[in-house]
Protein backbone atom coordinates (compact mmCIF):
# COMPACT_ATOMS: atom_id res chain seq x y z
CA UNK A 1 0.00 0.00 0.00
CA UNK A 2 1.66 3.36 -0.76
CA UNK A 3 1.68 5.71 2.73
CA UNK A 4 -0.85 8.15 2.81
CA UNK A 5 -0.67 11.99 4.21
CA UNK A 6 -3.75 12.10 5.93
CA UNK A 7 -3.02 9.00 8.30
CA UNK A 8 -0.70 10.32 11.48
CA UNK A 9 -3.59 13.27 11.55
CA UNK A 10 -6.10 10.79 11.67
CA UNK A 11 -4.77 8.97 14.35
CA UNK A 12 -3.78 12.01 16.05
CA UNK A 13 -7.89 12.40 15.37
CA UNK A 14 -8.97 9.01 17.22
CA UNK A 15 -7.87 9.55 20.20
CA UNK A 16 -9.27 13.04 20.89
CA UNK A 17 -12.33 11.99 19.36
CA UNK A 18 -15.25 9.20 19.69
CA UNK A 19 -16.16 9.54 16.07
CA UNK A 20 -13.59 9.87 12.85
CA UNK A 21 -15.70 10.58 9.73
CA UNK A 22 -13.29 10.53 6.36
CA UNK A 23 -14.85 11.42 3.21
CA UNK A 24 -14.01 11.80 -0.47
CA UNK A 25 -14.40 10.95 -3.80
CA UNK A 26 -15.39 6.83 -4.81
CA UNK A 27 -12.50 4.78 -4.83
CA UNK A 28 -9.89 7.61 -3.42
CA UNK A 29 -8.87 4.62 -1.24
CA UNK A 30 -11.08 5.59 1.76
CA UNK A 31 -11.79 1.72 2.77
CA UNK A 32 -8.39 0.84 2.34
CA UNK A 33 -6.66 3.34 4.50
CA UNK A 34 -8.80 2.52 7.51
CA UNK A 35 -8.44 -0.53 6.98
CA UNK A 36 -4.67 -0.51 7.16
CA UNK A 37 -4.55 2.46 9.92
CA UNK A 38 -7.20 0.60 11.99
CA UNK A 39 -6.09 -3.19 11.85
CA UNK A 40 -8.11 -4.50 14.77
CA UNK A 41 -11.19 -2.67 13.61
CA UNK A 42 -14.61 -4.58 12.01
CA UNK A 43 -15.01 -3.40 8.99
CA UNK A 44 -18.71 -3.41 7.33
CA UNK A 45 -19.79 -1.50 4.43
CA UNK A 46 -24.01 0.01 4.49
CA UNK A 47 -23.68 -0.86 0.96
CA UNK A 48 -24.29 -4.46 2.03
CA UNK A 49 -28.18 -4.94 1.37
CA UNK A 50 -28.63 -7.61 4.77
CA UNK A 51 -26.23 -4.77 6.81
CA UNK A 52 -28.25 -1.92 5.68
CA UNK A 53 -31.62 -3.52 6.66
CA UNK A 54 -30.33 -4.48 9.90
CA UNK A 55 -29.09 -0.88 10.43
CA UNK A 56 -32.78 0.45 9.24
CA UNK A 57 -35.25 -2.26 10.86
CA UNK A 58 -33.29 -2.72 14.23
CA UNK A 59 -30.72 -0.15 15.10
CA UNK A 60 -30.67 -0.80 18.70
CA UNK A 61 -29.84 -4.12 17.65
CA UNK A 62 -27.15 -2.90 15.26
CA UNK A 63 -25.59 -0.59 17.47
CA UNK A 64 -25.48 -3.53 20.05
CA UNK A 65 -23.45 -5.90 17.64
CA UNK A 66 -21.63 -2.92 16.19
CA UNK A 67 -20.60 -1.33 19.69
CA UNK A 68 -17.08 -0.54 19.27
CA UNK A 69 -14.28 -0.01 17.19
CA UNK A 70 -15.88 -0.40 14.09
CA UNK A 71 -15.16 1.31 10.80
CA UNK A 72 -18.62 1.89 8.63
CA UNK A 73 -18.36 2.43 5.52
CA UNK A 74 -20.97 4.15 3.22
CA UNK A 75 -22.49 5.44 6.49
CA UNK A 76 -24.74 7.88 4.67
CA UNK A 77 -27.04 5.12 3.40
CA UNK A 78 -28.63 4.52 6.36
CA UNK A 79 -29.30 8.47 7.76
CA UNK A 80 -31.32 7.43 11.05
CA UNK A 81 -28.57 5.18 12.71
CA UNK A 82 -26.72 8.49 13.37
CA UNK A 83 -28.57 9.77 16.29
CA UNK A 84 -28.57 6.20 17.60
CA UNK A 85 -24.89 6.48 17.15
CA UNK A 86 -24.74 9.52 19.53
CA UNK A 87 -26.86 7.85 21.89
CA UNK A 88 -24.61 5.06 22.14
CA UNK A 89 -21.44 7.11 22.13
CA UNK A 90 -22.34 9.62 24.87
CA UNK A 91 -23.42 7.04 26.84
CA UNK A 92 -19.60 5.34 26.50
CA UNK A 93 -17.56 8.64 27.30
CA UNK A 94 -14.51 6.89 25.01
CA UNK A 95 -13.05 8.22 21.97
CA UNK A 96 -11.83 6.40 18.86
CA UNK A 97 -14.99 4.20 18.90
CA UNK A 98 -15.81 4.18 15.25
CA UNK A 99 -15.00 5.16 11.88
CA UNK A 100 -17.22 6.69 9.31
CA UNK A 101 -16.61 6.75 5.48
CA UNK A 102 -18.85 8.21 2.75
CA UNK A 103 -18.50 9.48 -0.38
CA UNK A 104 -21.69 11.63 -0.33
CA UNK A 105 -20.17 14.56 0.68
CA UNK A 106 -24.00 16.45 0.68
CA UNK A 107 -25.59 13.31 2.75
CA UNK A 108 -22.98 12.46 4.87
CA UNK A 109 -22.26 15.79 6.72
CA UNK A 110 -26.17 16.51 6.87
CA UNK A 111 -26.58 14.01 8.93
CA UNK A 112 -23.65 14.60 11.07
CA UNK A 113 -24.20 18.30 11.60
CA UNK A 114 -28.02 16.66 12.81
CA UNK A 115 -26.64 14.32 15.03
CA UNK A 116 -22.64 14.29 15.94
CA UNK A 117 -21.84 17.62 15.78
CA UNK A 118 -19.06 18.34 18.03
CA UNK A 119 -18.55 14.57 18.25
CA UNK A 120 -16.94 13.76 15.45
CA UNK A 121 -13.68 15.09 13.51
CA UNK A 122 -14.31 15.54 9.74
CA UNK A 123 -11.67 14.59 7.30
CA UNK A 124 -11.47 14.47 3.52
CA UNK A 125 -9.50 11.85 1.47
CA UNK A 126 -8.40 13.13 -2.64
CA UNK A 127 -6.85 11.04 -4.88
CA UNK A 128 -2.87 10.21 -4.89
CA UNK A 129 -1.55 14.06 -4.08
CA UNK A 130 2.30 14.35 -6.16
CA UNK A 131 4.00 13.90 -3.21
CA UNK A 132 2.41 10.60 -2.06
CA UNK A 133 3.42 9.10 -5.74
CA UNK A 134 6.47 10.15 -5.15
CA UNK A 135 7.39 8.95 -2.17
CA UNK A 136 5.44 5.47 -3.21
CA UNK A 137 8.23 5.11 -6.61
CA UNK A 138 4.89 5.66 -8.51
CA UNK A 139 5.07 9.02 -9.79
CA UNK A 140 4.92 9.68 -13.73
CA UNK A 141 7.72 10.48 -16.00
CA UNK A 142 6.33 13.48 -16.85
CA UNK A 143 3.49 16.57 -16.52
CA UNK A 144 1.29 15.26 -19.13
CA UNK A 145 1.51 11.89 -18.08
CA UNK A 146 0.77 13.56 -14.54
CA UNK A 147 -2.03 15.17 -16.03
CA UNK A 148 -3.77 12.03 -18.09
CA UNK A 149 -3.64 9.40 -15.46
CA UNK A 150 -5.20 11.40 -12.60
CA UNK A 151 -4.69 10.13 -9.21
CA UNK A 152 -7.25 7.54 -8.61
CA UNK A 153 -5.28 4.13 -6.26
CA UNK A 154 -6.66 1.64 -8.23
CA UNK A 155 -4.78 2.84 -11.64
CA UNK A 156 -1.24 2.47 -9.73
CA UNK A 157 -2.34 -0.37 -8.02
CA UNK A 158 -3.80 -2.86 -10.89
CA UNK A 159 -1.62 -1.25 -13.45
CA UNK A 160 -5.19 0.22 -15.09
CA UNK A 161 -4.66 2.00 -18.32
CA UNK A 162 -6.70 5.46 -17.55
CA UNK A 163 -8.97 5.16 -20.97
CA UNK A 164 -10.35 1.56 -19.36
CA UNK A 165 -10.74 3.05 -16.12
CA UNK A 166 -12.62 6.43 -16.58
CA UNK A 167 -15.44 5.44 -18.31
CA UNK A 168 -16.17 3.00 -15.79
CA UNK A 169 -15.91 5.09 -13.07
CA UNK A 170 -18.26 7.70 -15.02
CA UNK A 171 -20.72 4.83 -15.37
CA UNK A 172 -20.35 3.77 -12.13
CA UNK A 173 -20.93 7.85 -10.83
CA UNK A 174 -24.07 8.77 -12.99
CA UNK A 175 -25.88 5.70 -12.52
CA UNK A 176 -25.12 4.59 -8.41
CA UNK A 177 -24.13 8.15 -7.05
CA UNK A 178 -26.43 10.49 -8.83
CA UNK A 179 -29.46 8.29 -8.64
CA UNK A 180 -29.13 8.71 -4.82
CA UNK A 181 -28.42 12.35 -4.52
CA UNK A 182 -31.17 13.62 -6.85
CA UNK A 183 -33.42 11.80 -9.28
CA UNK A 184 -32.49 13.09 -12.96
CA UNK A 185 -34.38 11.67 -15.43
CA UNK A 186 -32.21 11.91 -18.56
CA UNK A 187 -28.86 10.58 -17.35
CA UNK A 188 -27.75 10.92 -20.90
CA UNK A 189 -27.75 15.18 -20.82
CA UNK A 190 -26.72 15.21 -17.16
CA UNK A 191 -23.23 13.43 -18.74
CA UNK A 192 -23.37 15.61 -21.68
CA UNK A 193 -23.65 18.28 -18.66
CA UNK A 194 -20.34 17.23 -17.21
CA UNK A 195 -18.22 16.94 -20.51
CA UNK A 196 -19.14 20.61 -20.90
CA UNK A 197 -18.17 21.58 -17.57
CA UNK A 198 -14.94 19.65 -18.17
CA UNK A 199 -14.50 22.20 -21.35
CA UNK A 200 -14.48 25.17 -19.24
CA UNK A 201 -11.35 24.12 -16.52
CA UNK A 202 -10.02 27.13 -14.96
CA UNK A 203 -12.83 29.57 -16.75
CA UNK A 204 -15.43 32.02 -14.45
CA UNK A 205 -18.59 29.60 -13.90
CA UNK A 206 -21.06 30.88 -16.75
CA UNK A 207 -24.57 28.91 -15.45
CA UNK A 208 -26.08 30.64 -18.57
CA UNK A 209 -24.06 29.22 -21.52
CA UNK A 210 -23.84 25.84 -19.50
CA UNK A 211 -27.84 25.56 -19.23
CA UNK A 212 -28.11 26.83 -23.19
CA UNK A 213 -25.25 23.59 -24.66
CA UNK A 214 -27.07 21.56 -22.59
CA UNK A 215 -30.66 22.28 -23.26
CA UNK A 216 -31.66 22.90 -19.23
CA UNK A 217 -32.62 25.65 -17.59
CA UNK A 218 -29.98 28.21 -15.55
CA UNK A 219 -31.79 26.71 -12.30
CA UNK A 220 -31.21 23.12 -13.00
CA UNK A 221 -27.62 23.60 -14.22
CA UNK A 222 -27.22 25.68 -10.46
CA UNK A 223 -28.65 22.55 -9.39
CA UNK A 224 -26.20 19.90 -11.43
CA UNK A 225 -23.27 22.32 -10.07
CA UNK A 226 -23.98 21.55 -6.90
CA UNK A 227 -24.37 17.75 -7.31
CA UNK A 228 -20.82 17.50 -9.01
CA UNK A 229 -19.84 18.97 -6.02
CA UNK A 230 -21.06 17.38 -3.13
CA UNK A 231 -19.77 13.87 -5.34
CA UNK A 232 -16.26 15.60 -5.39
CA UNK A 233 -16.09 15.54 -9.15
CA UNK A 234 -16.02 19.31 -9.31
CA UNK A 235 -15.14 22.35 -7.15
CA UNK A 236 -15.67 25.81 -7.56
CA UNK A 237 -12.80 28.47 -6.88
CA UNK A 238 -14.08 31.46 -5.06
CA UNK A 239 -12.96 35.08 -5.86
CA UNK A 240 -11.28 37.18 -3.16
CA UNK A 241 -13.10 40.41 -4.08
CA UNK A 242 -13.58 42.21 -0.13
CA UNK A 243 -10.28 44.05 -0.14
CA UNK A 244 -8.53 46.61 -2.57
CA UNK A 245 -11.02 47.64 -4.85
CA UNK A 246 -14.82 47.26 -5.98
CA UNK A 247 -13.76 46.76 -9.54
CA UNK A 248 -13.14 42.79 -9.00
CA UNK A 249 -14.50 39.90 -10.62
CA UNK A 250 -17.19 37.83 -8.22
CA UNK A 251 -17.70 34.91 -10.47
CA UNK A 252 -16.14 31.55 -9.19
CA UNK A 253 -14.04 29.23 -10.97
CA UNK A 254 -14.36 25.90 -12.34
CA UNK A 255 -12.10 23.05 -11.99
CA UNK A 256 -12.28 19.01 -11.05
CA UNK A 257 -10.65 17.08 -8.73
CA UNK A 258 -9.24 14.78 -10.70
CA UNK A 259 -7.19 15.95 -13.91
CA UNK A 260 -7.62 12.22 -15.06
CA UNK A 261 -11.25 11.92 -14.87
CA UNK A 262 -11.29 15.64 -16.63
CA UNK A 263 -9.01 14.08 -19.43
CA UNK A 264 -11.55 11.29 -20.00
CA UNK A 265 -14.79 13.66 -20.07
CA UNK A 266 -12.82 15.85 -22.60
CA UNK A 267 -11.99 12.42 -24.94
CA UNK A 268 -8.22 12.79 -24.62
CA UNK A 269 -6.79 9.25 -25.16
CA UNK A 270 -3.01 9.92 -24.40
CA UNK A 271 -0.82 11.83 -22.33
CA UNK A 272 0.78 13.09 -25.87
CA UNK A 273 -2.46 14.58 -26.66
CA UNK A 274 -2.51 16.79 -24.00
CA UNK A 275 0.71 18.61 -25.03
CA UNK A 276 -0.76 20.34 -28.24
CA UNK A 277 -4.47 20.35 -26.45
CA UNK A 278 -5.94 23.91 -26.19
CA UNK A 279 -6.71 22.99 -22.58
CA UNK A 280 -3.69 21.99 -21.52
CA UNK A 281 -2.30 25.49 -19.12
CA UNK A 282 -5.96 24.71 -17.24
CA UNK A 283 -5.08 20.78 -16.72
CA UNK A 284 -2.17 22.01 -15.52
CA UNK A 285 -3.57 24.38 -13.16
CA UNK A 286 -6.01 22.56 -12.13
CA UNK A 287 -3.44 19.75 -11.23
CA UNK A 288 -1.26 21.93 -9.35
CA UNK A 289 -4.25 23.66 -7.43
CA UNK A 290 -5.30 20.09 -6.35
CA UNK A 291 -2.33 19.27 -4.83
CA UNK A 292 -2.20 22.67 -3.07
CA UNK A 293 -5.66 21.37 -1.48
CA UNK A 294 -4.89 17.91 -0.97
CA UNK A 295 -2.25 19.39 1.18
CA UNK A 296 -4.68 21.21 3.28
CA UNK A 297 -6.46 18.74 3.74
CA UNK A 298 -3.58 15.76 4.76
CA UNK A 299 -2.72 18.13 7.33
CA UNK A 300 -6.86 18.40 8.81
CA UNK A 301 -6.77 22.29 7.64
CA UNK A 302 -10.43 23.44 6.44
CA UNK A 303 -9.43 24.73 2.85
CA UNK A 304 -9.25 28.45 2.32
CA UNK A 305 -7.76 28.65 -0.96
CA UNK A 306 -9.02 31.95 -3.63
CA UNK A 307 -8.11 33.49 -6.73
CA UNK A 308 -7.99 37.44 -7.26
CA UNK A 309 -8.88 38.98 -10.45
CA UNK A 310 -9.66 42.68 -11.44
CA UNK A 311 -11.71 44.48 -14.57
CA UNK A 312 -8.31 45.16 -15.51
CA UNK A 313 -7.63 41.63 -16.44
CA UNK A 314 -5.02 41.66 -13.98
CA UNK A 315 -4.89 38.02 -11.58
CA UNK A 316 -3.23 36.15 -9.10
CA UNK A 317 -3.96 32.36 -9.72
CA UNK A 318 -4.42 31.39 -5.97
CA UNK A 319 -4.23 32.62 -2.79
CA UNK A 320 -3.17 30.61 0.08
CA UNK A 321 -4.50 31.72 3.39
CA UNK A 322 -3.66 30.00 6.41
CA UNK A 323 -3.90 32.26 9.62
CA UNK A 324 -2.46 35.53 9.12
CA UNK A 325 0.29 34.44 6.38
CA UNK A 326 -1.15 35.08 2.59
CA UNK A 327 0.90 32.83 -0.67
CA UNK A 328 0.20 34.47 -4.02
CA UNK A 329 0.78 31.44 -6.75
CA UNK A 330 0.69 32.35 -10.63
CA UNK A 331 0.55 28.86 -12.37
CA UNK A 332 2.24 28.65 -15.73
CA UNK A 333 2.65 25.35 -17.87
CA UNK A 334 5.20 26.66 -19.84
CA UNK A 335 8.67 24.70 -19.39
CA UNK A 336 10.79 28.25 -20.01
CA UNK A 337 10.30 31.09 -17.03
CA UNK A 338 9.64 34.58 -18.24
CA UNK A 339 9.41 37.65 -16.27
CA UNK A 340 6.20 38.30 -17.24
CA UNK A 341 4.69 35.61 -15.08
CA UNK A 342 5.06 38.13 -11.71
CA UNK A 343 2.67 40.93 -13.64
CA UNK A 344 -0.01 39.69 -11.82
CA UNK A 345 1.48 38.98 -8.36
CA UNK A 346 3.23 42.02 -8.59
CA UNK A 347 0.00 43.93 -9.28
CA UNK A 348 -1.65 42.23 -6.29
CA UNK A 349 1.36 42.58 -4.06
CA UNK A 350 1.07 46.64 -4.37
CA UNK A 351 -1.93 47.14 -3.35
CA UNK A 352 -1.97 43.93 -0.43
CA UNK A 353 1.05 44.29 0.79
CA UNK A 354 2.62 40.98 0.45
CA UNK A 355 6.23 40.46 0.60
CA UNK A 356 7.87 38.68 -2.22
CA UNK A 357 9.16 35.78 -0.05
CA UNK A 358 5.44 34.82 -0.35
CA UNK A 359 4.96 35.13 -4.15
CA UNK A 360 5.48 32.15 -6.49
CA UNK A 361 5.60 31.02 -9.65
CA UNK A 362 4.62 27.68 -10.15
CA UNK A 363 5.72 26.47 -13.80
CA UNK A 364 6.90 23.45 -15.61
CA UNK A 365 10.47 24.09 -15.88
CA UNK A 366 13.04 22.27 -13.73
CA UNK A 367 14.89 24.96 -11.69
CA UNK A 368 13.89 26.01 -8.58
CA UNK A 369 15.40 30.05 -8.15
CA UNK A 370 14.74 32.85 -5.58
CA UNK A 371 14.51 36.27 -7.20
CA UNK A 372 13.86 39.70 -5.97
CA UNK A 373 10.04 39.43 -7.22
CA UNK A 374 9.27 36.21 -5.85
CA UNK A 375 10.34 32.43 -5.93
CA UNK A 376 10.31 30.40 -9.14
CA UNK A 377 9.03 26.93 -8.07
CA UNK A 378 9.75 23.91 -10.99
CA UNK A 379 7.07 21.16 -11.25
CA UNK A 380 8.60 19.10 -13.84
CA UNK A 381 11.77 18.78 -12.02
CA UNK A 382 9.58 17.26 -8.78
CA UNK A 383 11.50 19.70 -6.41
CA UNK A 384 8.17 21.39 -5.08
CA UNK A 385 8.95 21.51 -1.70
CA UNK A 386 6.28 24.14 -1.07
CA UNK A 387 3.90 20.85 -1.49
CA UNK A 388 5.29 18.93 1.62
Amino acid sequence: MIPRALKEKMLLLSKQFPIITLTGPRQSGKSTLLKHTFKDYRYISLEDLDLRTFAESDPHGFIKTYSHKVIIDEAQRVPSLFSYLQTHIDNQGETGMYMLAGSHNFRLLENIDQSLAGRTAILRLLPFSHQEMKAGGILPSNSNEEIFKGGYPRIYDKEIDPTDYYPYYIQTYVERDVRQLKNIGDLSRFVRFIKLCAGRIGQLLNLSSLANECGVSVATASSWVSILEASYICYLLRPDWNNFSKRLVKTPKLYFYDTGLACALLDIHSANQIATHFLRGGLFENMVINDIIKKQWNFGKQTDIRFWRDSQGNEVDLLEYEGNTVRAYEIKSGATFSTDYFKGLAKWASLSGCPPENLNVIYDGDRNLNTSSGNIIAWSGHSNDFLK
